[in-house]
């Protein structure tokens, strides 16, 4: 069984895409890579208040980019969403929230089920849910009732996730992840980790993830 650890932020729509890409490199060796994924946290904006920023200030301010280049950035992502089936929201995100609480759900989902594959698969529901929501519908991704309903659209327990929220529960456990990801060296995301070994690094076509995929494996190339 192969490992795949997907160390990812919701803020992050290349994260969206690179995701999708996975997924359909996994399809195309099925039958021949089994895998299991794991999601793991990484915080782009770790220190965002809340209310959030501005997206075209934010994006300015970190990285000098202009609307111009932001415009182009977000029609070419957009085309590299819809080749892995993710729509994103036409006008983009709007706003950058702060993740952190959506991490913490994150980690009560990969642990609150007693068998290690219930809770693996409630994770992955809820992270494609948490991911519509923000990059889908630009929704305030910070916003109680926000990640409530992505827990509701998961089917997993609203009540026990409200608990969560309301408390400090799993903010160690989300910060303790992260601090092992950036000591190794970690400074963006998506990056895809197998098997404990293997990097690869940021969202790439369906192509990318496929090749390195069958040479983890100790399979033959695609044909041309």
């Amino acid at each position: 069984m192969m490992r795949i650890d997907f160390v990812s932020d919701i803020a992050c729509p290349w994260c969206a895409v690179g995701l999708g890409a996975l997924e359909k490199a996994l399809e195309r060796l099925a039958g021949q890579v089994n895998a299991e994924i794991h999601f793991q946290p990484f915080e782009l904006n770790p220190n965002m208040p809340p209310g959030g920023q501005d997206l075209g200030e934010h994006l300015r301010q970190k990285y000098g980019s202009t609307p111009e280049q932001q415009t182009r950035t977000r029609a070419m992502i957009t085309a590299r969403g819809a080749e892995v089936g993710f729509t994103f929201h036409p006008e983009g995100r709007g706003r950058v929230y702060n993740t952190f609480d959506a991490h913490r759900l994150l980690h009560w989902a990969s642990v609150h089920d007693a068998d290690p594959a219930q809770a693996r698969n409630d994770q992955y529901r809820l992270k494609k849910a948490l991911l519509e929501a923000y990059q889908g519908r630009a929704e305030c991704i910070e916003s109680p009732g926000v990640l409530l309903a992505a827990v509701a659209a998961a089917e997993l327990s609203v009540t026990k996730a409200k608990r969560v929220l309301e408390s400090d529960l799993y903010g160690n456990a989300v910060r303790e992840r992260q601090a092992i990801y950036r000591a190794a060296d970690i400074h963006a995301v998506p990056a895809v980790i197998i098997n404990d070994e293997h990097l690869i690094s940021g969202g790439h076509p369906v192509e990318v993830f496929e090749a390195a995929l069958r040479e983890i494996a100790g399979l033959e190339p695609a044909e041309a």
